[in-house]
């Protein structure tokens, strides 16, 4: 064998032993890694729907006084973070209907869409003169940080701690805007035509499409940059 083949199979050799080893290390699709060099494998967030619900005293007319703050709130959050339709639950009543009809146009002035108001209505041996509001959000979270059961002084294997990547995970639980973004991307909004158009008619003229700062944002670009 000559020396240049020789150099070859050893390379070789030695790519294999490699690849054979690192199949071995957190974090492959190896069955037996109990804890991954990936901290979302390990602590995997679970979104879950979790209901919302509100009751509100109805007046003659309309809400209470009382209630006008924590009915503000709660469709706001349903806004916000609510999944489906918002419900109204009323049962029957001197002030049932009139006050659930002012309550619907209310719930309109605030944003929530006519489509999404369900109202339900039902018999009810003692009325207290209030409604239900409801809806269905959904919240993020993953298993609570508290495994040290391996010792962290013995670190010959180069393993990851089982709770590794858990505070992590705990923290994308709690800032995540949506969990549903977690689920599925949300769609692309709608193209800009208008702005889409003038950006080719610039580029067909060879000029530039980047938009341009004036001097003054030039300026207060370098005085932060110089700390004055």
């Amino acid at each position: 064998m000559s020396r240049t083949n020789a150099f070859q199979a050893v390379l070789v050799g030695g790519l294999l032993l490699a690849v054979a080893g690192c199949a071995d290390q957190p974090g492959s699709d190896s069955p037996d890694a109990a804890v991954f060099a990936d901290g979302a494998a390990n602590h995997p967030i679970s979104v879950e729907p979790s209901p919302r619900s509100i009751r509100i005293a109805l007046a003659e007319r309309g809400i209470a006084p009382a209630d006008e703050l924590p009915l503000s709130s709660f469709v706001s959050d349903y806004l916000e973070n609510g999944n489906g339709s918002i419900s109204i639950s009323a049962p029957r009543g001197a002030y049932s209907q009139p006050g659930v009809e002012e309550l619907t146009e209310r719930l309109v002035r605030m944003g929530v869409p006519r489509s999404r108001i369900l109202v339900g209505t039902g018999e009810s041996p003692a009325y207290d003169g209030q409604v239900e509001l409801s809806y269905l959000s959904y919240g993020a979270h993953t298993d609570a940080c508290s495994n040290w059961s391996d010792d962290a002084d013995k670190t010959v294997d180069n393993l990851p701690m089982p709770d590794f990547g858990c505070a992590t995970q705990h923290n994308m639980a709690a800032m995540v805007a949506d969990p549903r973004d977690l689920v599925q991307a949300r769609p692309m909004g709608p193209a800009d035509a208008t702005r889409r158009q003038t950006i080719l008619q610039t580029y067909e003229k060879g000029a530039v499409t980047a938009a341009q700062k004036t001097e003054e944002q030039k300026s207060s670009v370098s005085d932060v940059a110089s700390g004055q």
